[in-house]
């Protein structure tokens, strides 16, 4: 009788774990199907959303060919700067000051800046009392203004209108 309970106990044990099998292999293959019905679907919506775009936009539109942060310099031409003087074309050659633009002047307790840009771009910033050139040294800083001593009496102020202007007084 014992032998009877064991029998039938381990045929219904191999039954149910062979059906149990048959049916996890048959989910997971309805499974991999359905999800290979997703994507394909999923790549279909993304091709006919691409396609949608194509039609609206056309042809991808091209990158502008000047930086915005350096302005008209990166298109070749320089920036024009009014310089007031009376002096002679070959003196104001000698002045590099006005190949540059006054972009920031920065003033702080201990210590004050002015930030110059050239028609390639380069920033240049200097300190009080250095020089942009041999004889043309930062002296002072105005809100407006900077202003640079170019020898005994002779003083360069450069504005942000890009206005350079010859004096013999500093302000």
């Amino acid at each position: 009788m014992n032998f009877l309970r064991i029998l039938i106990l381990f045929i219904t044990i191999v039954f149910c774990a062979t059906n149990v099998a048959a049916d996890t292999d048959e989910s997971e293959k309805n499974i991999v199907e359905k999800a290979k019905e997703i994507n394909q679907k999923v790549k279909k919506q993304q091709a006919e959303k691409k396609l949608a775009i194509e039609s609206e936009v056309g042809a991808v539109e091209p990158l502008p060919l000047n930086d915005p942060f350096v302005g008209d310099a990166s298109l070749g031409g320089q920036s024009t700067v009014t310089v007031i003087s009376n002096e002679s074309s070959e003196e104001r050659q000698s002045i590099s000051l006005r190949n540059f633009k006054l972009v920031a002047i920065m003033t702080g307790e201990y210590e004050s800046f002015v930030s110059l840009i050239n028609s390639s771009g380069e920033v240049v910033t200097l300190q009080m009392n250095e020089e942009l050139s041999p004889g043309v040294k930062l002296i002072a800083l105005n809100p407006e203004k900077a202003v640079f001593e170019k020898g005994p009496d002779s003083y360069l102020v450069i504005n942000f209108k890009n206005q350079i202007k010859e004096t013999s007084e500093p302000f």
